[in-house]
C-alpha cells in the first residue's frame, strides 16, 4: 500500500486555495516528498504529519515554483528536528539551483556538514527493499533534467495454506522460509519447495507520479495499468497551444494517457489559477471519469486492484 499526501497543488504561483507543488508518498516506515514549493514545510504541519522521518526529497525538476521551500525547510530540519541526513535528488539543472539554495542557508562549503547530501538523478531504480521499488523516468519540459517517479510493490507469490496443510508444513518459520524463496526440510526427511505452496505471482501497487511534462507519448509504457496516475493539468484543451508552448499538457491530454494506458485512477494536480476547479474535472471526466482534481491536504491511499481510498479531503 502507498499512501499520498498534497500539500500543494497550484501552478506557476499560489492562490488563496492552492499552494506551490509539493505531495508526499509514504510507503511503511519510509516517506518520500516529491517537489518542496515555497510553504511547503507549513503544509506538513497543517497535515499533522510532521517532520519525521522526512530525510529524502525528490525534485521532477529545478523550476522555482517546484524548490523554492527547500531553504526554509533545510533550515528547520537542522535547527528544530533530530534529522541527522536530508538527501535530495534531482536532475542537474535542479541540482545547481538547491546548491544556490543551500548555501544561502548553510554558507558555502557548509552544505556536507549540515547533512544534506545532494544527489544527481538518473534513469532507473533509485530506492528498493523487500517490499517496493522506486525508478526515476524522463520527462519532456522546459530545460532538461525532468523526471517522474514510479513507486512499485515488489511481485508476490500467494502463500497456499491448504497446500501446506496437506504436505504437513507447520505454522511458524517454516512457513515464513518458504514465503521468502527459501525449500525446507520437515521432520520425516521430505523436503518442501517454494513452488509447492506458492501460487502465481501476482504485481504489487503501482503508483506513478509525473510533475510537469509537455509530451504524453514517451509515458505510455511507464504508466501502463498503474493503479494510480498522477500528472499535470496545467490548462485547458481550449488553450491546449498554449499548453504546448510553454511544455505543459491539459487535462484532456492527461486524461487520454490514463484511458489509453488502462490506468485504473487519476489524480490530477498543478492546476492554474485561471481555471475553475470543476472546469479542469469535466473536460478530465468526459475521456476518463475515473479522475479526482486534488486539493491541498487531500490524502489517498493505493492498493493492487482496489478504488483509490479517499482518506481525507
Amino acid at each position: 500500500m502507498f499512501e499520498l499526501v498534497f500539500f500543494g497543488t497550484s501552478a506557476s504561483a499560489p492562490s488563496a486555495h492552492r499552494g506551490l507543488s509539493s505531495a508526499l508518498v509514504m510507503v511503511n516506515e519510509h516517506r518520500f516528498l516529491i517537489d518542496c514549493g515555497e510553504g511547503t514545510q507549513r503544509q506538513i504541519l497543517r497535515s499533522g504529519l510532521g517532520f519525521r522521518r522526512l530525510d529524502k526529497i525528490l525534485l521532477t525538476h529545478g523550476h522555482l515554483d517546484h524548490i523554492l521551500g527547500l531553504g526554509g525547510l533545510a533550515s528547520t530540519l537542522g535547527h528544530w528536528e533530530a534529522l541527522d541526513e536530508l538527501h535530495i535528488y534531482g536532475g542537474a539543472p535542479a541540482i545547481g539551483r538547491v546548491r544556490g539554495l543551500m548555501e544561502v542557508v548553510f554558507g558555502v562549503g557548509n552544505i556536507p556538514s549540515a547533512g544534506v547530501t545532494l544527489n544527481l538523478l538518473e534513469e532507473g531504480l533509485l530506492f528498493e527493499d523487500r517490499h517496493f521499488t522506486l525508478t526515476a523516468f524522463p520527462v519532456v519540459h522546459r530545460g532538461g533534467g525532468c523526471f517522474g517517479f514510479t513507486f512499485a510493490e515488489r511481485t508476490r507469490r500467494p502463500f497456499d495454506n491448504a497446500a501446506a496443510e496437506a504436505l504437513g508444513v507447520p505454522q511458524g518459520p517454516a512457513r515464513r522460509d518458504l514465503v521468502e524463496g527459501n525449500p525446507i526440510t520437515l521432520a520425516d526427511g521430505r523436503v518442501i519447495q517454494p513452488d509447492d505452496v506458492l501460487g502465481e505471482a501476482q504485481r504489487g501497487a503501482k503508483l506513478c507520479f509525473v510533475g510537469d511534462v509537455g509530451r504524453t507519448g514517451p509515458l505510455h509504457k511507464i504508466v501502463e495499468e498503474a493503479d494510480l496516475l498522477v500528472i499535470e493539468a496545467t490548462y485547458l484543451e481550449e488553450e491546449a497551444e498554449m499548453a504546448k508552448a510553454h511544455g505543459h499538457i491539459t487535462a484532456k491530454a492527461a486524461a487520454r494517457l490514463a484511458a489509453n494506458a488502462g490506468v485504473k485512477q487519476l489524480i490530477l494536480h498543478h492546476i492554474s489559477r485561471r481555471y475553475r476547479t470543476q472546469d479542469v474535472l469535466a473536460e478530465a471526466q468526459a475521456e476518463f471519469p475515473a479522475t479526482i482534481v486534488a486539493h491541498d491536504l487531500d490524502y489517498f491511499r493505493v492498493r493492487k486492484g482496489q478504488a483509490v481510498e479517499v482518506v481525507k479531503r
